[in-house]
């Protein structure tokens, strides 16, 4: 998949999520595999009110590119001068958001909002990828309801305004995240595509990111919410489709060992409160299934001391030990597909290109 001067087999990614893929996030993804990473969504208007929180989602470290930043407004004006700032920060390439379906964002005639306008749509593609020297890309959805699916218009659109690549979510912005994932319309826009196509939608586990790659022919495969608590998913999908063999699932070692990584590198460039604080919100997906973790997820969200944290995580893996030797910690299905066995042997089978 080529962006720029950017050229890489199957990239797998890490798609922009609020309150997520902040430096912590991205450099802990990278460790563990992630091909590109994205910033959470920056918005325009606030970019260039110099807003600091907005302004600090741009700081990135060598150890992340590739890396890309997102951007999202509802004005040609503001978004022009929002990709001017955000170059500065020398990203690999900017990205345009069409896809939020949030209120926040798309209530506010941004993000996804933009599916029921094309012609402006593609004028902010257009006016973005005039004024800045980088590679510009969009992500989107499929369409903004069931009734208005409109992606092959929109992926027309966004091709003649210069845009470089389309990462495409297979749900309507009125699905929010609820239901599957349309795969199909992810393979009808490949299909008609001139630019790197990436899919983007319900991908839990490695067997999910191979199957996308096989059912819709994408050119990258993006992971959003399947990687939170879980960047192992990134190692696990190379793994698979280099070697055709499933990774092991991650044991509660691994686990433990990600969050307390996470845990330190918040604190790095967040300082011990809130590095701390927030990171209250991950605990929980990434100790999901092992015993009695309610208990201790129960002390991680009281604590305020991140030491006091690391110290409760060293202490549960010990249980975790004990555990495992009493035969009550088994492999954990969340991270399995159920027909991930008939996949990777028709995969292994077959010559197919993906």
């Amino acid at each position: 998949m080529k962006i720029g001067k950017l050229d890489i087999d199957r990239p797998v990614i890490l798609a922009p999520m609020e309150d997520v893929t902040d430096r912590a996030f991205r450099q802990l993804c990278k460790r563990h595999g992630a091909d590109i990473v994205y910033t959470e969504f920056v918005s325009a208007e606030a970019l260039r009110r110099g807003i600091e929180k907005t302004v600090r989602k741009l700081k990135a470290d060598p150890v992340e590119r590739p890396l890309a930043v997102q951007i999202f407004g509802s004005t040609v004006e503001s978004m022009v001068e929002a990709a001017v700032i955000a170059e500065e920060f020398q990203p690999d390439y900017l990205d345009i958001n069409f896809g939020c379906p949030t209120k926040k964002v798309a209530g506010k005639g941004a993000g996804a909002a933009l599916l029921k306008e094309p012609e402006k749509m593609a004028a902010i593609a257009e006016a973005v990828v005039k004024a800045v020297r980088l590679p510009v890309t969009a992500k989107t959805r499929i369409g903004w309801d069931h009734e208005s699916i409109n992606i092959l218009d929109v992926l027309r659109r966004l091709e003649d305004a210069g845009i470089q690549a389309l990462a495409l979510h297979g749900r309507t912005r009125s699905d929010m995240y609820k239901g599957k994932a349309d795969w199909g319309w992810i393979a009808e826009a490949k299909r008609h595509a001139r630019i790197p196509l990436i899919a983007n939608g319900d991908v839990w586990s490695p067997e999910d990111a191979l199957r996308m790659f096989l059912e819709t022919g994408a050119d990258g495969v993006m992971i959003g919410r399947g990687s939170i608590g879980n960047p192992f998913i990134f190692s696990g999908t190379k793994h698979l489709l280099k070697t055709g063999t499933p990774p092991p699932p991650p044991d509660f070692r691994l686990r433990i060992k990600a969050a307390i990584e996470h845990l330190q590198l918040s604190v790095e460039f967040k300082g011990e409160k809130y590095g701390t604080l927030e990171m209250r919100r991950h605990y929980a997906t990434y100790l999901k299934g092992l015993p009695k973790v309610s208990v201790v997820r129960n002390k991680l969200v009281r604590e305020e001391d991140w030491r006091a944290v690391e110290s409760i995580l060293l202490e549960y893996r010990e249980e975790c030990e004990g555990y495992a030797r009493e035969g009550r910690i088994r492999e954990h299905a969340e991270y399995l597909n159920d027909h991930s066995d008939k996949l990777v042997l028709n995969y292994k089978a077959s010559n197919t290109t993906i």
